[in-house]
């Protein structure tokens, strides 16, 4: 009875031999340390010789140490920091008086002769293309702020301030008078924002656009307007109550067209300039001068 034909074996059963006896069966390539003649390794390096390894430094070739050779000389600068140093941020350029009245329309409140910087509340105002720029200045450290209204009278009114938050920076943000009370609105017509606090003082500049979509929180600016002038304290970047009781306001309405310098003296200036104080006082000087009959 003749035999059955042997089968041969598969291409599959020497590659399954080869995983089962592990990896220490394979022979070591002539390449590596020791598998030359006489275990030397590389370039005809004994095995052992220090001499000879610091003459020629291992280097790996592998794509993982060449990228992070790479970004080692491309990005850390000597002190080991990933990014180079950001510029220098530019300062905040100081407010100009001297164009009020001239390119740019001002309002000063406070003690007689001052400026941006000493006078209690400071206001500019000019025309940039499409956009208003305001400058904001007041002696506190909390928020400065200016209202668009109707009347003089607080409630109903587009307000745009200034606040110095908690961890120094000067942020400008929208509200809506509701009565009494300022209510934070989302939506921000302000751009190229910046501000600072220095010397006790809350200072800022920003712009808004002149023409603005209709809505009841925001206002058109080619329209005229009084001015409400207000300031006061911040508690973790939130606004409270104005200083005075009685903010100033502008005594007529303002055209974003017309530049004017207007000056309103502080309370404590007003005593003295009104004509039945000054009356008075002339009075009281004539009879201690004169005497009593």
């Amino acid at each position: 009875m003749a035999r059955p034909p042997r089968q041969r074996p598969g291409p599959w059963v020497p590659l399954l031999l080869l995983l089962l006896a592990g990896p220490g069966t394979c022979a070591a390539s002539p390449a590596d340390d020791g598998a030359g003649p006489g275990g030397r390794g590389p370039r005809g390096r004994a095995r052992g010789d220090a001499g000879a390894d610091e003459a020629v430094p291992r280097h790996d070739s592998s794509y993982g140490t060449f990228a992070g050779e790479f970004y080692d000389l491309r990005y850390l600068s000597e002190e080991g920091y990933p990014f180079p140093t950001a510029p220098p941020v530019d300062p905040f350029a100081k407010i100009k008086v001297d164009d009020c009245g001239k390119t740019k329309g001002c309002f000063r409140y406070g003690k007689p002769g001052c400026n941006a910087e000493t006078c209690d509340y400071f206001l500019s105002y000019r025309m940039i293309g499409a956009d208003v720029e305001f400058e904001l200045s007041a002696d506190t450290d909390g928020w400065v702020a200016v209202g668009f209204s109707s009347d003089k009278k607080m409630g109903g009114d587009d307000v745009m301030a200034c606040v110095h938050d908690d961890n120094g920076r000067v942020r400008i943000q929208h509200f809506y008078n509701v009565g009494q009370w300022a209510k934070e609105i989302q939506r921000n017509p302000a751009r190229d924002e910046e501000g600072v606090f220095e010397n006790n003082r809350v200072t800022c500049r920003f712009k808004r656009p002149v023409n603005v979509p209709r809505d009841e929180t925001i206002v058109d600016l080619h329209l005229s307007w009084y001015y409400l002038f207000a300031w006061g304290p911040a508690i973790q970047g939130s606004i409270t109550r104005h200083d005075i009781d009685s903010p100033p306001t502008s005594e007529r309405v303002v055209s974003i067209y017309k530049y004017e310098d207007i000056f309103m003296p502080s309370a404590a200036y007003q005593t003295f300039s009104s004509p039945f104080c000054l009356l008075l006082i002339v009075a009281l000087t004539f009879y201690l001068l004169m005497g009593t009959p």
